[in-house]
């Protein structure tokens, strides 16, 4: 069965490389066989140097996806540095909190720009290619509060919510054009963009007692589905947001 899960010869796009998911996703997809062009607006050297140790081919694409002027260039240069495109994760986002009484336009742009209309042009600008070769995966990297509400993210609720809504819309136009679009929802995953609330003996105990898994992710967890999603094993799954929450929805 090893070999439906295998990506040698793929060409992956991971934005938000430098560190955390984005880098763990980035190891999983090589350690499966899959070359990376690792993109952010931080460069990626860290990823790289790990994929290259794998025996992978990587490069750094430098791109500040809070606008979507590099857009077409990242998967230009991937294609021509890497010499094909045939994997698409899209990890890199922000947040902004503040009450909703007190939230700002500036903070409403930033993030909706970064996370929902950057991922969207760059399924385009990928999916163009990826349909013209009828071969291609798309992840999008959702969040729980595609599901839930959440309090004082209510830009980040909206576009983590509209992730997943364009996922779905993308797999109804592509599916059968031989692209998958698909995305995952990471529960609390231990990284340094949760340090803090590990931190508070507090929130991390609560935290621990409402996932049924008892721990937080690791983003090796992240990994994993990413390159399941990524491979032959799921050919036949489009449109799926995949929750990797250690249960939380379910309780």
């Amino acid at each position: 069965m090893s070999h439906i899960f295998d990506l040698s010869g793929k060409v992956a796009i991971v934005t938000g490389a430098n560190t955390g998911i984005g880098q763990a996703i980035a190891l999983s997809l090589a350690e499966a066989g899959a070359d990376i062009a690792a993109v952010g607006r931080t460069p990626a050297q860290d990823t790289v140097e790990k994929v290259r140790a794998l025996g992978r081919k990587a490069e750094i694409i430098s791109a500040d996806l809070s606008s979507i002027e590099p857009v077409q260039r990242v998967v230009d240069e991937t294609l021509e540095k890497l010499d094909g495109l045939h994997i698409l994760i899209n990890n890199a986002g922000i947040i902004r909190r503040a009450d909703s009484t007190d939230f700002t336009e500036a903070d409403w742009d930033a993030v909706i720009d970064t996370n929902l209309k950057s991922v969207f042009f760059l399924c385009q600008a990928a999916g163009r290619h990826m349909l013209a070769q009828r071969e291609g995966k798309i992840v999008n990297i959702a969040s729980l509060l595609s599901f839930q509400g959440g309090i004082r993210v209510p830009s980040y609720t909206a576009s983590k919510s509209g992730v997943a809504g364009l996922t779905k819309l993308l797999a109804n136009e592509w599916a059968a054009r031989g692209v998958n679009v698909n995305g995952i929802a990471p529960g609390y995953i231990a990284t340094n963009n949760t340090a803090a609330l590990q931190a508070d003996e507090t929130r991390n105990r609560q935290i621990q007692e409402r996932i049924p898994a008892g721990r937080w992710g690791e983003a090796s967890d992240i990994g994993g589905a990413a390159m399941f999603l990524s491979s032959a094993a799921a050919n036949y799954i489009h449109g799926h947001v995949l929750a990797v929450d250690g249960g939380w929805l379910a309780r």
